[in-house]
């Protein structure tokens, strides 16, 4: 019997690979997004609407009763300082990057305490652990992820349900693009010379690829980390080593 996954955000990105690495593993996937997604089931879905996931994830029970993986990967970056962060805009980055994922994960608990097993994954970033200049918010919703996988992890280990966070470092997906190209934007900055920059602060000497974040989201997914639940795994570069 093939394995269920949910991911958010499976669309783009990170994302995407992440649902590709779960097909090729033989996974039944759905990717629940707003923007229409080409590989698995797609279900449009706003994670910051709780009626909305709690539709979608009924649908997957419906069709395969069960849910082994759940994958919280949808998300926004926001740049800013908290003075120049308005309350609206900090209301939305919460929604999207630490609502959505609560909304998805208290969606899935019901269906894996009664299999007794299941696998929870929330995308944080090396954000979880040190700040960066002018990511207030951001910073503020990842640091918020990484508590949400840990007391989640403690909660329900008594169930057989794993809760990690991955800590990815900055990695070349559509997000970052528009990131770099809303700072050029603002700055006049040449995009180029800012990609070179962030790939020279990492001590590997590049950023990451989708496909990397992606293959430890897969590990955490896998009965091959059956006994890790509440650990924060850093994939960047060595970029927080420093």
């Amino acid at each position: 019997m093939a394995k269920v996954a949910i991911v958010t955000g499976g669309s783009k990105g990170i994302g995407r690979a992440i649902v590709s690495g779960l097909l090729s593993k033989g996974y039944e996937v759905y990717n629940l997004d707003i923007g229409q997604g080409d590989q698995g089931h797609f279900i449009r879905c706003d994670v910051t609407k709780s009626i909305d996931v709690n539709a979608a994830v009924k649908t997957v029970i419906d069709q395969f009763g069960r849910i082994d993986t759940l994958i919280c990967n949808a998300g926004i970056h926001f740049s800013g300082n908290i003075e120049n962060t308005s309350t609206e805009e900090l209301d939305n980055v919460f929604a999207i990057n630490v609502k959505g994922s609560v909304n998805a994960i208290q969606a899935c608990l019901p269906v894996m305490k009664s299999q007794q097993n299941g696998s929870i994954v929330l995308m944080g970033s090396d954000q979880c652990h040190i700040a960066k200049p002018n990511s207030f918010a951001y910073n503020l919703s990842k640091h918020a992820l990484a508590s949400v996988g840990k007391t989640t992890a403690i909660d329900y280990a008594s169930f057989n349900i794993r809760a990690n966070v991955i800590c990815a470092g900055t990695t070349e997906t559509p997000l970052y693009h528009q990131a770099i190209d809303n700072y050029c934007a603002r700055s006049g900055a040449n995009k180029e010379d800012i990609h070179k920059e962030e790939a020279a602060l990492q001590p590997l000497g590049r950023i990451a690829q989708p496909e990397e974040i992606a293959d430890l989201a897969l590990f955490l997914a896998s009965d091959k980390a059956r006994f890790i639940t509440g650990s924060l795994y850093n994939i960047d570069g060595g970029y927080t080593a420093k």
